[in-house]
């Protein structure tokens, strides 16, 4: 997997700062924020979405109110740790909507889930039905979270230079 960097200048990270908190922000209201006119912010904007630093824009629901309060981190060992079975497990992953995040880890496990259902019920459904079927998986461990202390923490962007 080659991973590449993009440079950001100072302008750059203002913009993703601003943007983190306030994805519905004008452009208008971006360049007021950030110092320069309309036109450069625009043009910083799209060259960040083009360059795949943004990837997108969506809206943030809150899963309590919409009865998925339950939330479980599954600890996934696998049989096989080959390529061609990472890849399947992978695939297999992005196929159930209740798994919100999929890690692989260094470690005595796999793979560390994120599950998001509206109950204990709903979770074993969930963990008999999809987790323990899903390619290569030979045993589970859940850990049940009482309370999410900070889910939506925003990642600083690095300093330019």
């Amino acid at each position: 997997m080659v991973e590449t960097t993009v440079a950001l200048d100072s302008f750059d990270a203002k913009i993703l700062d601003v943007l983190a908190v306030d994805g519905r922000i004008s452009v208008t209201a971006l360049a007021d924020r950030i110092g320069l006119s309309k036109s450069p912010t625009q043009a910083r904007l799209r060259k960040l979405e083009a360059d795949g630093v943004i990837r997108g824009y969506r809206a943030l629901f809150d899963p309590i109110l919409l009865g998925r309060d339950h939330v479980a981190f599954v600890e996934v060992r696998l049989t096989d740790t080959r390529e061609v079975a990472l890849t399947a497990f992978n695939r297999a992953v992005l196929e159930v909507p209740q798994i919100e995040q999929c890690h692989m880890i260094a470690g005595s496990f796999d793979y560390l889930l994120k599950v998001r259902t509206q109950g204990m019920t709903d979770y074993r459904q969930v963990l008999a039905d999809f987790i323990s079927t899903l390619p290569h998986v030979a045993g589970t461990s859940t850990y049940v979270a009482m309370q999410a202390v900070k889910e939506e923490g925003v990642a600083p962007v690095p300093p330019a230079g």
